[in-house]
């Protein structure tokens, strides 16, 4: 038996009805749980004698809406961590989707992986998603009047509102988007030996 399945059977038989979901693809191990479960799970890997996965590498938030360019059955919000076990020397994505598109939100796991504070910071900036029992959820790249989340789907690319110095007031200040949108069309060349090919 491989590294990688001995891993696998580990997570069914410790975790048990746990695991929503336990796939293997291209070589890496994906566990998504339900989100009640969510902090429990990540407790008993990082714990059990037989996971041990001591370090969170990577925290971020994805938005499902309009999922390759199709309509996507499920939950809109996921949360996606990677992890680690330095003993084990075992890697594992873990997966837990937001039960409520309009207000996204699973528990915290920085009282399990303290490395998970400013990753779930930055999933909120960027994705809106609520972390229960986060101890300082706040903006951590936007900045403070920033007005929503720009890495979701609907936000939209101009944004609702930019900033600029102004020399009368000697302060920034906000403004709604003068950016008027425009159609580019790129040019075509058309040599006929055009990057030396006959």
């Amino acid at each position: 038996m491989s590294k990688i399945e001995t891993l696998k059977a580990h997570l069914e038989a410790e975790l048990g009805p746990s695991v929503h979901a336990l796939r293997l693809d291209r070589g890496e191990l994906t566990l998504t749980v339900k989100a009640a479960d969510y902090l429990v799970v990540a407790r008993q890997l990082r714990d059990h004698p037989e996971l041990k996965f001591e370090q969170l590498i990577d925290l971020c938030g994805v938005d499902y809406f309009s999922y390759k360019d199709m309509t996507w059955e499920g939950a809109r919000f996921c949360v996606v961590s990677h992890l680690l076990s330095v003993s084990k020397n075992w890697r594992l994505r873990l997966k837990v989707f937001c039960p409520e598109d309009d207000l996204p939100s699973v528990a915290s796991v920085t009282p399990v992986w303290n490395s998970a504070n400013w990753f779930e910071r930055e999933a909120f900036d960027l994705y809106g998603i609520l972390f229960d029992g986060h101890d300082d959820l706040r903006r951590i790249l936007t900045d403070y009047g920033f007005i929503g989340h720009p890495f979701r789907k609907d936000f939209p690319t101009s944004g609702h509102v930019e900033m600029r110095y102004d020399a009368d007031q000697k302060r920034v200040i906000y403004q709604p988007v003068t950016i008027e949108p425009r159609e580019i069309t790129p040019r075509i060349i058309r040599e006929d030996n055009y990057g030396g090919l006959h």
